[in-house]
C-alpha cells in the first residue's frame, strides 16, 4: 500500500552519507520535507535529479524547506557520490528497503529498476503531493511548483 495525499510519513531512521543515524522525528513537526526516492547512485538519471536538487537548493532552503535523498545504495556510496556532485542535502542508506516498503514505493520496469517518487510533507507530517515519474528532470521542477504553492 502506498502513502498518498494527507497520509502522515511514518517514523524512520538510517544512516545518511556522513555515516550518522538520520530520525525523521528529528525534522517532522519542525520544517517541511522533500523527500525523494531514487534507483542508484552514479547513474545518468540519478545524477540528473541529485543535481537539480543541488542547483534549486537554494531556493528550497528559502522556503524552509529540508531535501532527503534516499536509495539502497551504501552510507559510504552516499558520501562519494555527495562529495563528487557537492551535493548539500542529505543521502540515507535504505540497503534493507525498508524505508521505501514503509513508503509503498514500487519498483519499475518488471521489478528491476527500483521506483523514483518524490514525496512533498508539510511542517507537520502531511504528504501534500506524491509525484511518481522515471523522468528524473520533473522531480525538482514538481516540487517546487507544490511547495511554492503551500508553504507562501
Amino acid at each position: 500500500m502506498s502513502l498518498k495525499i494527507g497520509d502522515i510519513i511514518p517514523n524512520f531512521s538510517a544512516k545518511d552519507n556522513h555515516g550518522d543515524v538520520f530520525e525523521s522525528k528529528s525534522v517532522v513537526g519542525r520544517k517541511p520535507l522533500v523527500i525523494y526516492f531514487y534507483p542508484k547512485d552514479n547513474t545518468p538519471g540519478c545524477t540528473t535529479e541529485a543535481c537539480g536538487f543541488r542547483d534549486q537548493y537554494e531556493d528550497f532552503k528559502d522556503l524552509g524547506v529540508e531535501v532527503i535523498g534516499i536509495s539502497s545504495d551504501s552510507a559510504k556510496s552516499h558520501k562519494k557520490f555527495a562529495k563528487k556532485y557537492e551535493l548539500p542535502f542529505i543521502l540515507l542508506s535504505d540497503k534493507s528497503k525498508d524505508i521505501r516498503k514503509l513508503f509503498g514505493v514500487r519498483d519499475h520496469l518488471f521489478g528491476l529498476i527500483p521506483g523514483r517518487v518524490t514525496y512533498i510533507v508539510d511542517k507537520n507530517g502531511v504528504i501534500v503531493m506524491v509525484f511518481d515519474s522515471m523522468n528524473a528532470s520533473k522531480h525538482i521542477e514538481k516540487a517546487l511548483e507544490t511547495l511554492t504553492e503551500f508553504v507562501s
